[in-house]
């Protein structure tokens, strides 16, 4: 409180000449009131520019010192610019007018500090954020490489130019772009880092929709246009239109079967094209190149006709058939029965191939439908019209396996005729789960003409009729109750199959395949077997081993049992005969006689334990 007191009482203090008018000057005279000279001061500072820091004014050079230039903007005092700000001006002189920034109004030295440097890019990140809002064209100098890209300067601001906006095909060298000065756009901007993206491809993508535009807006139906090809694909080609591009599809380009259009086009090639047609946009354009021409039905040659022999080159394959080509743009179909006479099943994929050519009679020609049938058979004459000439029952013939089935075998005899070895007519002895164990597709085979359909078209065929039955011959080899030597060939759960001399197969129920040791006989063992079983009708055999080791242990307890009983009545008739000769008997021959009896009956017990 003191302390405040006593500051209080200084401040109340009058200094000296505190009543001292300064209005007055040195003649004693006032020279303004002091309304006046408010409002003098006030026209006096009206004189001066009022200025903020970042502001962008027009200054003059007003001098030069060996540092800095003076420029005068119109305030209280001239500020100072580096001379290094001046270096891309060297004729930089007194009297010139400059742009600058207010960086401080006042430094620590007082002095007002400027800026052109600053000012310059102020104003150039002002153009581009103006060129960016406008879509203005600007042009910039490549000045050097970056990762992903370019930097351009664009009025003295940096600005990023990346590899994907450089040109619409991709750019791999990006050092002959540097020093290049190009029209760009800015694309990007970020305005709180003054980061601009610029792109000169979004120039070109500009004029060629402007050239696509006016070149679309022209097109019509029908239209001829020259273009060049400018990239062949797997579907067709892509023409330039001179700006605008088109699709040539690939079943466009010609009126014959085209497989890639990269034998009929080139990249670079030029051609006159037909606008088929466009998208309600304009976007995408259709193009033909055989329309150019006429469709080749409505001007065939003369000696195309039903009945004519025509050659033709297979250009599709289909399951049911095959196009011939006979002229570019004709084709007609040879079907699947009309390649061969036999009835049997044919492969148009495995008889034709694309490219090769085959001579056919044309049998229908339909010019408004454009629809050819051919055939191959007809060349020929029908081989079932003197089949039974040709291929009589009974008939040994030698054919080639074309097909294999589970039922049987196709065998092709030659001109068309085929026929059927079913699986039983394969082999009189062997019996086949498949016929594939027996042949293969493409072997030679022997037959005999077993049966004639005419009326369908089939032949039943038999191989193993080639040799005389054997199975006569077998009912004396093989009799009922003849014991032989036999190899396990397989087993199953129903049984095994064994197989005996002369390749025959004999079939061993399961309850005949137990030995005598209580095991059962294994698969490649070689076994004795009895046969319980002869067919000759079916064909089949079947054998036992159980019952090889049964009958002999039947036939040892049958031997056994008989001398058994030929001992009993050996020993009866003894005692009968001593029985007769004593007429009284005495102890003595009663002993004998009871000696006897135990005798017979200890042979019957032990006969009876040897049945047993």
């Amino acid at each position: 409180m003191e302390e405040q007191t006593i500051s209080q009482t200084i401040q109340n203090v009058p200094a000296q000449h505190d009543d001292f008018d300064w209005s007055v000057d040195k003649r004693n005279v006032a020279s303004y009131k002091k309304e006046e000279r408010q409002k003098m001061n006030q026209v006096y500072d009206n004189t001066f520019k009022q200025i903020g820091d970042s502001e962008l004014l027009i200054g003059t050079i007003v001098g030069k010192t060996k540092t800095d230039a003076i420029v005068n903007i119109g305030a209280k005092s001239d500020g100072l610019i580096s001379l290094n700000e001046f270096r891309d001006l060297p004729d930089m002189k007194i009297g010139d007018e400059i742009e600058v920034m207010v960086l401080e109004k006042e430094d620590r030295h007082g002095h007002l500090h400027l800026s052109r440097k600053a000012a310059r890019a102020a104003r150039s990140w002002q153009q581009i954020v103006d060129f960016y809002k406008t879509g203005e064209v600007v042009t910039g100098t490549i000045t050097s490489k970056t990762k992903g890209g370019l930097i351009v300067d664009v009025h003295g601001l940096e600005t990023f130019l990346p590899g994907s906006q450089i040109d619409v095909k991709p750019v791999t060298d990006y050092d002959q772009y540097v020093g290049k000065t190009m029209d760009f756009k800015v694309v990007k901007i970020n305005e709180q880092i003054r980061n601009a993206v610029v792109s000169h491809k979004a120039l070109i993508e500009s004029d060629i929709e402007a050239q696509r535009a006016e070149i679309i807006g022209q097109l019509e139906k029908g239209q001829v246009l020259e273009g060049t090809v400018k990239n062949v694909t797997d579907f067709g080609a892509f023409i330039d239109l001179g700006g605008v591009d088109g699709l040539l599809y690939i079943t466009d380009i010609s009126w014959g079967r085209v497989q890639h259009p990269s034998e009929v086009l080139s990249n670079s090639q030029k051609l006159n094209v037909v606008v088929l047609d466009f998208d309600d946009d304009k976007k995408r354009i259709s193009l033909g190149l055989k329309q150019l021409t006429p469709h080749p039905w409505e001007s065939l040659p003369a000696e195309i006709v039903e009945g004519a022999t025509v050659k033709g080159r297979v250009v599709n394959i289909e399951d049911y058939g095959a196009f011939l080509e006979i002229t570019p743009g004709v084709e007609g179909l040879v079907h699947v029965s009309e390649i061969t006479w036999s009835s049997q099943p044919i492969n148009a994929k495995e008889f034709f191939k694309v490219g090769e050519e085959y001579e056919a009679k044309i049998v229908t020609l339909d010019k408004d439908e454009r629809k050819m049938s051919l055939s191959i058979k007809q060349l020929t004459d029908d081989p079932w019209e003197h089949i039974e000439t040709m291929y009589p029952i009974d008939s040994r013939h030698s054919g080639v396996v074309k097909n294999i089935t589970p039922y049987g075998v196709f065998v092709e005899l030659g001109n068309g005729i085929g026929g059927m070895i079913h699986i039983s007519d394969l082999s009189w002895i062997k019996r086949y789960n498949h016929p594939s164990e027996f042949t293969k597709v493409g072997q030679e085979i022997e037959v005999v003409i077993l049966s004639i359909d005419k009326e369908n078209r089939k032949l039943s065929l038999g191989h193993k009729q080639i040799e005389d039955d054997p199975w006569n011959t077998f009912e004396s080899v093989f009799p009922i109750g003849s014991q032989h030597e036999g190899t396990v060939t397989r087993k199953d759960d129903k049984g095994a199959h064994v197989q005996l001399q002369y390749g025959l197969d004999a079939f061993m129920p399961a309850r005949h395949m137990r030995k005598q040791d209580g095991s059962t006989i294994n698969v490649d063992e070689n076994i004795p077997v009895v046969i319980i079983e002869f067919d000759r009708n079916d064909k089949r055999i079947m054998v036992s081993h159980s019952r090889i080791w049964e009958q002999a242990a039947a036939d040892e307890k049958e031997t056994v049992k008989k001398a058994a009983k030929a001992d009993n009545e050996s020993t009866a008739k003894a005692v009968k005969t001593i029985q007769q000769k004593v007429e009284k008997p005495t102890l003595g021959d009663l002993g004998a006689l009871s000696a006897l009896k135990d005798k017979l009956k200890k042979a019957e017990d032990e006969a009876g334990k040897s049945a047993e």
